[in-house]
């Protein structure tokens, strides 16, 4: 009897913001565990702490749990992206950790209603670091530990403008940045898009905010993280790697 051949190597993602069970970045984290990944998954507690949400220190330990008995191997990482020296730290950590990343999911946000007359300097500069200048850093440091093969990038945005004006202005600047990603790293044989999944309520909207946007979208409900993270795991595998350079508005209509 010939022996078995060994399994295939396992891809490994970067999943960043995945702090909380509810969120996005847990639902992407779900399904590309189900669909053969391993991750590195990165949050930070005192973002959560200081939400209406608050932070839920045991939801970390659940979910890596959870993606454990689908047969993912996870690593998971405490990161504040305010801090210039982390993004690379931890992409550095992340490689060490699992070997070579073949992709990067950015769902990590700073996002604090406020508009033009009573944005701080200090809220709008911390927007800018997490949601904009992190995000380079990670692109960035990704394209560098790439192998031959390449990889996907995905990121997620939004078209938030009025009264949330610092989230919206460093989610437009991101959008730009993964689009040049797409034509620069391309040679590499690197992907690179954005996606704006629409309103998914992950604990944020008050009653009469779900009722409204609700009452906005074609089909009549809204979208989840799982819908969310099926567009992911898409633009991740090697099916959709020719799509490139796109903000992809995978919303259930809400756009139209």
């Amino acid at each position: 009897m010939e022996p078995l051949a060994p399994a295939p190597a396992r891809p490994v993602a970067l999943v960043t913001g995945v702090g909380r069970l509810a969120g996005i970045g847990a639902g992407i984290a779900r399904r590309l565990a189900a669909d053969g990944w391993d991750l590195v998954l990165s949050y930070w507690a005192e973002y959560d702490a200081r939400m209406p949400w608050g932070s839920e220190p045991e939801d970390v330990v659940r979910l890596t749990a959870e993606l454990e008995a689908i047969g993912a191997k996870v690593h998971v990482l405490s990161a504040d992206l305010q801090d210039p020296g982390v993004p690379d730290r931890l992409m550095a950590e992340a490689v060490q950790l699992s070997g070579p990343l073949q992709g990067l999911v950015l769902s990590h946000a700073e996002s604090v209603d406020s508009g033009v007359l009573d944005t701080t300097v200090e809220s709008f500069d911390r927007h800018f670091a997490v949601n904009t200048r992190a995000s380079w850093q990670l692109i960035a440091a990704f394209a560098r530990q790439a192998t031959e093969d390449g990889g996907a990038i995905v990121a997620l945005t939004s078209d938030h403008t009025a009264f949330n004006l610092p989230y919206g202005a460093s989610k437009g600047a991101l959008d730009r940045i993964v689009i040049a990603a797409a034509r620069e790293l391309g040679p590499q044989g690197i992907s690179a898009n954005v996606i704006n999944p629409g309103p998914v309520d992950t604990g944020w909207m008050t009653p009469e905010v779900r009722k409204e946007l609700t009452a906005q979208q074609p089909g009549g409900r809204l979208g989840t993280p799982a819908d969310v993270a099926g567009t992911v795991a898409f633009l991740l595998s090697p099916a959709g790697r020719w799509v490139s350079g796109q903000l992809v508005k995978a919303d259930g209509g809400f756009s139209a």
